[in-house]
């Protein structure tokens, strides 16, 4: 591989230079999604798990309008997707 760096243009350098970097990135980012997969900590599919909402997933809360809503939240790949769990009553 030395060689044939030392045989190419300023150009191709560049461009080689260009790749390696994003090369680096992308296998930087693979490793932190992974190991982000690895590190959840789930042991059993809750009851009120609905199909298609993996186990992994966590609920949130939002509040809109001064009502409180409760969805099923999780990553797939690098998008985060969410499913509408239901009304949370602030008096439980």
């Amino acid at each position: 591989m030395v060689n044939t760096l030392n045989e190419s243009s300023p150009e191709r350098l560049r461009d080689v230079a260009t790749y390696a970097e994003a090369l680096a990135e992308h296998k930087e980012r693979e490793a932190r999604l992974q190991e982000e997969t690895d590190d959840a900590d789930v042991e059993e599919r809750p009851d009120d798990l609905p199909d298609g909402v993996p186990a992994k997933a966590t609920i949130t809360i939002e509040e809109i309008n001064d009502n409180r809503y409760s969805y099923w939240q999780w990553r797939e790949g690098d998008k985060i997707r969410s499913q509408y769990k239901g009304s949370v009553n602030p008096d439980k």
